[in-house]
């Protein structure tokens, strides 16, 4: 539908201007998405491959626990004492426009506070177990957050540029196909005017 302006010269070239915004808008926004879905899809795989590492990783981890719960009894005196885990430091990259976040895990060494008269091997490497959990957990957390942030931004920027290829550029296309017909049928009817006119003249003569 095209849009109600007086179809002038003025007129013209202001929605012929638009109308090659318009365009180059959606070519941008078309350009913006399909490097966000490529971004996207790369990540999805990585998403596949650390879910399951980390299911293997956490039932043998849980099998680790299991087992030195079996041989000490409980040992949450033990968990208590074990440090909590600070190295985690969060930082920020732009993919056109949309910021992506990039988690710095400085894995601590294994630092283990509770006495060896309280433990055993089986704890060591319960421990062991659940810090390569937490790492692939930091890293998990990572790609799916980023995952979540480039399919909003995805939908965002297909909902616009569906809307500028669908309706914005049609609407313009047609305002400047009507203008310019308006136009040609005014200076025809100008031209026959101007004809009338000079052979009236001439006949006067």
């Amino acid at each position: 539908m095209a849009q109600n302006v007086t179809p002038t010269k003025s007129n013209l070239m202001a929605t012929q201007k638009s109308l090659a915004l318009a365009k180059m808008g959606y070519n941008l926004l078309d350009k913006k998405r399909n490097v966000l879905i490529k971004e996207m899809m790369g990540l999805l795989d990585d998403v596949k491959l650390i879910r399951d590492q980390i299911t293997d990783k956490y039932n043998l981890a849980y099998h680790a626990l299991q087992e030195a719960n079996i041989s000490l009894g409980i040992i949450s005196d033990i968990v208590e004492d074990v440090p909590v885990d600070y190295g985690i430091h969060v930082k920020y990259r732009s993919v056109m426009g949309v910021e992506l976040p990039r988690i710095d895990y400085e894995e601590s060494k294994l630092n283990l506070d509770y006495g060896f008269e309280q433990a055993n091997s089986k704890v060591d490497y319960a421990y062991k177990c659940f810090s390569d959990v937490k790492e692939l957990t930091v890293k998990l957390a990572e790609i799916e957050n980023s995952v979540y942030r480039l399919a909003n931004a995805i939908r965002q920027t297909s909902t616009r540029s569906n809307a500028l290829k669908n309706i914005s550029i049609p609407q313009f296309e047609k305002t400047v196909k009507m203008i310019s017909e308006s136009l040609e049928e005014k200076e025809r009817e100008s031209f026959s005017v101007q004809k009338v006119i000079k052979s009236q003249k001439e006949r006067a003569q």
